[in-house]
């Protein structure tokens, strides 16, 4: 596989309801694709980079650069086995994980495509799940009042969705649980809050457990994995790692020491497919249940996302839900559509296996670059 052009897109889709997490609430969501060439067959990644680094360091502005700058020099023109190739050969770079990811899971959807298979076959993906969908979950923002919410709730499980996550935040949390779990009873029920509190709120945390919650998702900072392991020894409720995993090896490091009894990976966010895949075995070889999270990707990550969630550890239903649920139109047709029974197809063409809108994506973008390998 040889990589012979790529091209970025930075692109800005309106939400279709906004979204509030504890970083605050935005209306709508910009993108950078990237498209890899090689053999006349162009496969195309999506960074999950956001514009501002609240979530995480990166922003679209910097994964710009970062690809532009160094990411590309280091892979145009060479020569690479297999996409998995892709990750090790920009260990120069530190960091910059969406950046390298955007570049490492287009080469994989271009990999696939040569090879004439969908992504889920080359990424190693359970026969079963294959055949019979992801199960697909929902995350709800944070809304402007209680009553709001139970509506928001009422509205995904009518859709299908097989479990409900709430985002939560100081001033936003127990009672937003308790009034879910009092209306809607036993529906699977997790709450994630973006690493909104410190260990000396444990003791409000810990007041969660009296909910039934399968999870609550990234409760301390997103650099601590002690603090969570201290946590975790005084709460029942398991506690799901997000962006504190920053690697495979914390990911491993963070199961030893306790910190977490749930992973949520999200290749987008980690580093590409390869990285992916380490941690989702490092977390079935010590028994962690394993789910996909979510970045507001467009039908392009949502895609890849699928994919992904076919390896057999991702036991869990994930943050990968349809596509209309935020963005109408998007990027892709036909959309991502959840089916009555809560689940997901696994599209079976080469690669992604599904198609660009490229008049919608033309009249969506904002900045275009082009780069080719040296002559």
């Amino acid at each position: 596989m040889r990589i012979e052009r790529i091209e970025l897109r930075l692109l800005r889709l309106p939400l279709v309801r906004f979204f509030e997490t504890s970083f605050g609430r935005i209306h709508q969501r910009p993108f950078i694709l990237v498209f890899v060439e090689g053999d006349g067959v162009t496969g195309v990644g999506e960074c999950v980079a956001e514009a501002n680094p609240y979530y995480g360091s990166e922003t679209t502005g910097t994964a710009w650069h970062i690809i532009e700058e160094f990411i590309a020099p280091a892979v145009l023109g060479r020569d690479f086995a297999h996409p998995r190739e892709i990750f090790p050969a920009l260990r120069a770079i530190r960091g910059h994980r969406m950046a390298k990811a955007a570049v490492e899971m287009a080469a994989w959807d271009l990999f696939a495509r040569q090879q004439g298979v969908p992504l889920c076959r080359a990424l190693g993906g359970s026969d079963e799940t294959i055949i019979n969908g992801i199960a697909s979950g929902v995350s709800i923002g944070i809304q402007d009042s209680i009553e709001e919410l139970i509506e928001r709730v009422e509205v995904e499980l009518a859709a299908g969705y097989r479990r409900i996550k709430i985002k939560i935040k100081p001033g936003w949390d127990v009672e937003a649980a308790a009034a879910v779990r009092a209306k809607f009873g036993p529906v699977p029920l997790m709450v994630d809050a973006n690493a909104a509190y410190h260990l000396e709120d444990a003791a409000h945390l810990a007041r969660l457990d009296e909910f039934a919650l399968m999870m609550i998702e990234q409760p301390l900072d997103y650099d601590d994995v002690l603090d969570h392991a201290a946590l975790q020894r005084g709460m029942r409720t398991p506690i799901c790692l997000d962006e504190s995993l920053h690697t495979p090896k914390i990911a491993a490091e963070a199961i030893r020491a306790g910190a977490c009894r749930i992973i949520n990976i999200k290749p987008g966010r980690i580093g590409g497919h390869s990285q992916s895949i380490q941690m989702h075995d490092i977390a079935l070889a010590h028994g962690v249940p394993v789910w996909h999270g979510g970045m507001l990707e467009s039908g392009i990550g949502r895609a890849h996302n699928i994919h992904l969630s076919t390896l057999p550890g991702f036991s869990l239903p994930g943050d990968i839900a349809a596509s209309r649920r935020y963005f109408a139109p998007d990027l892709i047709d036909p959309e991502v559509i959840v089916r009555p029974d809560g689940t997901i197809a696994v599209p079976t063409e080469p690669g992604i296996g599904v198609h660009l809108v490229s008049d919608r994506v033309a009249a969506l973008t904002e900045q275009r670059l082009e780069l080719r390998a040296s002559a």
